[in-house]
């Protein structure tokens, strides 16, 4: 049997409507969104999210319901499989990696 290669990174509806949202409020010059990972939080990283006026080298390109998302290459290896969904709560609001399909893994913060 042949299974269907996912991609790297899925949108949610609520993801890709807000990045089309903050695409309408900026220049130009954007062409989507670029996610990356910085040193923080209790797993020792967090992602950082951006505006990308280009891809850079060795970036990984998606395209997924018609948004454009950069990935840093340090970032690849923490993204695969997963998909990003847009929450809005009453005192917060944010971009988050909400499943992981390939692994099941608890991290550091849920042990």
């Amino acid at each position: 049997m042949i299974k269907e290669n996912k991609p790297l990174l899925g949108l949610t509806d609520a993801a890709a409507n807000k990045v089309k949202s903050l695409m309408k409020e900026t220049n130009s010059d954007v062409i989507g969104l670029r996610i990356g990972i910085k040193t923080a939080g209790c797993s020792g990283m967090k992602y950082n999210v951006e505006y990308a006026t280009e891809v850079k080298p060795f970036e990984e390109k998606i395209i997924s319901k018609n948004v454009v998302i950069c990935i840093d290459p340090a970032a690849i290896m923490f993204l695969i499989g997963s998909e990003m969904d847009y929450k809005e709560e009453k005192f917060s609001s944010g971009f988050d990696s909400v499943s992981y399909t390939h692994l099941t893994l608890p991290t550091i913060c849920s042990v």
